[in-house]
């Protein structure tokens, strides 16, 4: 019966872009940088990471501003880079500017449902019009010569399913994925995703990949999306934050049937080491600055014994890189 269940993670190619696994980052605003692409990388199992989104009005309007947020790397490639806007033909000017510095792969936010995103008619909020969100994908397609991927929510009104309208229009303008992440805008991260929306956007669209997003926590979790969905791969999110080995777990699952543990309190402040010397090795942010940043991200590997805070209540107040290493050079070599 074991053998039925197993998938041979077979590459993935969206356009003319070769993913060697179907199993994708999904780009979240803080949290993937260059530093924590890199080390979801270089664990293994990730096949497509996606940059943080950028705005298209500040591309547009302040190039200085925008390069500063230009961290993808020709040696991460393939790469996704993921632009937000409302109007056509400045989303269009900015992908255009994205693929002149090494983007792979042109992605258009529609999912996101923070306010100040939302309140202006971008992301999310782009499905409660879905002729105007397809004419934003149209508009990219046209501008640039790699494929442009849409990430939207089953819909921006609660109930109102426009995931799938949207998916079948964008299709048929150019669009060569979607990842769907299925829960509606006002849902936040909350409530559970319903993957019957992911599999009847799948069913609607003729040929390009659909990627599922939502719930996927763990190897099992990711079995059941692609049996329930038919989805051509999978995009993890928040549950790789302080887990950047959940790829790697999720690909020994479904290419052996068998769980990998997690690892130990002293491995996790190794890969947590790891993931700061990344992000200083890659950030051009003065280093108090980007130890500030890091605060949120490293406090999420879960370093204390249970029931304990000590660990986490150290890292959230760190200063300085050496009192970063400090605390997880501790745990590494005591695990405690």
């Amino acid at each position: 019966m074991l053998a039925q269940t197993l998938t041979t993670l077979k590459p993935l190619y969206i356009g003319d872009i070769r993913v060697d696994s179907p199993l994708m980052l999904a780009p979240m605003a803080g949290h993937t940088n260059l530093a924590l692409r890199s080390l979801c990388r270089e664990l293994g199992g990730c096949g497509l990471v996606c940059t943080e989104l950028i705005s298209s009005n500040i591309v547009k309007n302040s190039r200085e501003r925008a390069l500063q947020r230009f961290d993808w790397r020709a040696s991460e490639s393939p790469v996704a880079v993921q632009l937000f806007g409302v109007q056509p033909q400045i989303v269009a000017e900015a992908a255009r500017v994205v693929v002149d510095h090494g983007a792979d792969i042109v992605d258009i936010n529609m999912g996101c449902w923070v306010p100040k995103i939302a309140k202006k008619g971008g992301g999310a909020a782009l499905l409660r019009d879905v002729k105007a969100a397809t004419a934003v994908v149209e508009a990219v397609v046209k501008a640039v010569d790699v494929p442009v991927t849409v990430k939207v929510r089953s819909g921006f009104e609660d109930g109102v399913v426009t995931a799938l309208p949207f998916a079948v229009a964008a299709e048929a303008v150019g669009a060569q994925a979607v990842a769907v992440h299925a829960r509606f805008a006002g849902q936040g991260h909350g409530g559970a995703a319903d993957w019957d929306v992911i599999a009847a956007v799948k069913d609607a669209v003729r040929q390009m990949p659909i990627i599922g997003n939502g719930d996927v926590h763990t190897g099992e979790d990711a079995r059941r999306m692609l049996d329930a969905t038919g989805c051509d791969a999978v995009m993890v999110g928040r549950a790789a934050l302080g887990r950047p080995w959940l790829f790697q777990q999720i690909a020994a699952y479904l290419e052996t049937g068998l769980s990998l543990p997690e690892p130990s309190r002293a491995e996790r402040a190794r890969i947590a080491l790891r993931h700061a010397e990344l992000t200083l090795e890659t950030t051009d942010l003065p280093e108090h600055v980007a130890v500030r940043e890091m605060r949120g991200q490293i406090s999420k590997y879960k370093l204390d014994a249970p029931g304990a805070v000590q660990v986490r209540n150290r890292l959230v107040r760190i200063d300085s890189y050496d009192e970063l290493e400090s605390i997880l050079l501790e745990v590494a070599e005591t695990g405690v």
